[in-house]
């Protein structure tokens, strides 16, 4: 079967274009072309560059002919850049120099930067086109991809429910192949919930490892950006393009730490068959509904009888929903503290109570939650020794997706949700103690709905984390545990309004 230019994977594009099987120009157009024809159905690309990028791609097509095969040039070009022509959706957080950037809000609808954050100016760098700006809660805070600017992005599974948040937008387009690669950003699940609802692979590496150069505290495990795909493989190479260090003209970050970015891009080959894996299906008590814990028990119950082991780690990290709760309304209070008086009514009502949170809290509760963040982080590492495993497999969100008319779930399998953060500590829970994690797809529940883990790994070892879950995704290749991918035939016979009309009443 012939695959579309917009199906392949990044690294099969790039190969294709290297090759001279496909141009460019061939490649971008038929992404824009899938956008053009689903983008009316999910909501997920919310600004679209196609002049601009299909400009850039022409111009590439003219430098490969002019640079034929066995040219030094040729040689050197293709080296340099190793997103050569592959379209790249960005999250309408991370600033495009001359592409709108309205960080989901309207106070920003017209705001066209004039220089690249550094995110995308590696990607621009490494030869990515970047073709539009994908959809994202108000300011890029909560776990459902929903604004009053734009609307919301639905579900490519079903547009009716969230697709997660709050890089929504990116985990739509890839699902739907409206680029194989897409930027996100994460602070208590941001990559990894919407790659989990999604199908597609997400990845909060270990703080330091992307440079941040727009970071408000200059020393925290929150605030990462990442990389998302639809492979671990293509995942890895976009992730060894925007871990480079210092871009010039961009300021650099001072939690960056030095690495050879490159290195990222070639992973190992694992053996599923040698691997411990350390399992946890609550974190030691953190709320998760039954049929997660269900659907979870079945991937462990099939890894039992192929991993070398299988081992429940002694983790405890329940407190890590107040601790986050406490540590995420400080860090907002340093964001926002010079605007807030400004917000109108119907700004996102997640901002504004973890902002209220820190202006009613005394400073010893934070102080409070400091100490114990560390104690967290102390006891995590030695359950991990203790265990002796690889990584831990957990599941990626609490609940299924749910309608994203509701901003988040009040309960779960009838335990209250105190707050937008309270149902999410599975995702927290290892921001919290700055550990690397990958979302990764792991076929689908009984509701025919994406169902992930997260595959975490021990901090600064990302390349290796990496190479397990791509040993993971291999063996679940053929299986019912294999990525699913959305019907786009009967996405096509929907009708949802996902507009900005279709949100009243909800902020």
């Amino acid at each position: 079967m012939v695959i579309a230019p917009h199906g392949l994977t990044a690294r099969a594009a790039r190969a294709a274009v290297v090759a001279g099987e496909v141009s460019a120009e061939e490649l971008v157009g038929s992404c824009l072309g899938q956008v053009e024809r689903v983008d009316p159905k999910v909501n997920a690309m919310v600004t679209v560059a196609a002049e601009r990028a299909m400009t850039e791609a022409a111009e590439l097509d003219r430098e490969l002919r002019r640079h034929g095969p066995g040219s030094m040039r040729r040689a050197a070009a293709l080296d340099e850049r190793p997103l050569l022509a592959l379209p790249v959706a960005v999250k309408d957080l991370q600033a495009t120099a001359g592409i709108r950037t309205t960080l989901g809000s309207a106070e920003f609808a017209d705001n066209v930067p004039d220089t690249d954050s550094g995110i995308v100016a590696r990607v621009r760098a490494a030869g990515g086109i970047i073709i539009g700006k994908t959809n994202i809660p108000e300011r890029s805070i909560g776990a459902n991809t929903v604004n009053r600017l734009f609307g919301a992005t639905g579900n490519p599974f079903d547009p009716t429910l969230t697709c997660g948040g709050s890089s929504g937008g990116s985990a739509v387009a890839l699902a739907t192949d409206m680029a194989p690669l897409a930027t996100g950003s994460d602070h208590g699940g941001s990559l990894r919930i919407p790659a989990s609802y999604c199908g597609v692979v997400g990845f909060r590496a270990t703080p330091g490892v992307v440079p941040f150069e727009e970071r408000a505290i200059s020393q925290t495990f929150y605030s990462v950006q990442g990389p998302m795909a639809r492979t671990v493989d293509d995942l890895a190479l976009l992730l060894s393009v925007i871990a480079a260090r210092d871009v010039p003209g961009i300021p650099s970050d001072p939690m960056a730490f030095p690495l050879d970015a490159a290195a990222l891009a070639d992973l190992d080959d694992v053996d599923l068959g040698s691997l411990r894996i350390g399992v946890s299906a609550d974190l030691g008590g953190v709320l998760v509904s039954s049929s997660v814990r269900a659907e979870f028990d079945r991937r462990v119950a099939w890894l039992f009888d192929r991993a070398a082991a299988c081992v429940e780690v002694d983790l405890d990290l329940r407190d890590t929903t107040e601790v986050d709760w406490r540590l995420r309304a400080d860090i907002f209070a340093t964001y926002y503290h010079r605007e807030a008086e400004g917000w109108d009514e119907g700004f996102n009502p997640n901002i504004r109570a973890s902002y209220e949170t820190a202006m009613a809290a005394p400073e010893a509760e934070i102080a409070a939650a400091r100490v114990r963040q560390m104690e967290l982080i102390r006891a995590t590492g030695s359950a991990i020794a203790a265990a002796d495993v690889d990584v831990i497999i957990c599941p990626g969100v609490s609940v299924a997706p749910f309608p994203w008319r509701r901003l988040y779930p009040t309960e779960i399998d009838g335990a209250p949700v105190d707050n937008y953060m309270a149902w999410l500590t599975l995702t927290a829970a290892w921001t919290v103690v700055g550990h690397p994690v990958v979302a990764l797809p792991a076929g689908s529940d009984a509701a025919g709905l994406p169902f992930g883990i997260q595959v975490v790994g021990y901090r600064y070892r990302d390349r290796r984390l990496l190479s397990v879950a791509r040993a993971l995704e291999t063996a679940w290749v053929g299986t019912e545990f294999a990525r699913p991918r959305p019907d786009l035939e009967a996405l096509a016979a929907t009708d949802v309004d996902l507009g900005p009309d279709s949100t009243a009443g909800m902020f």
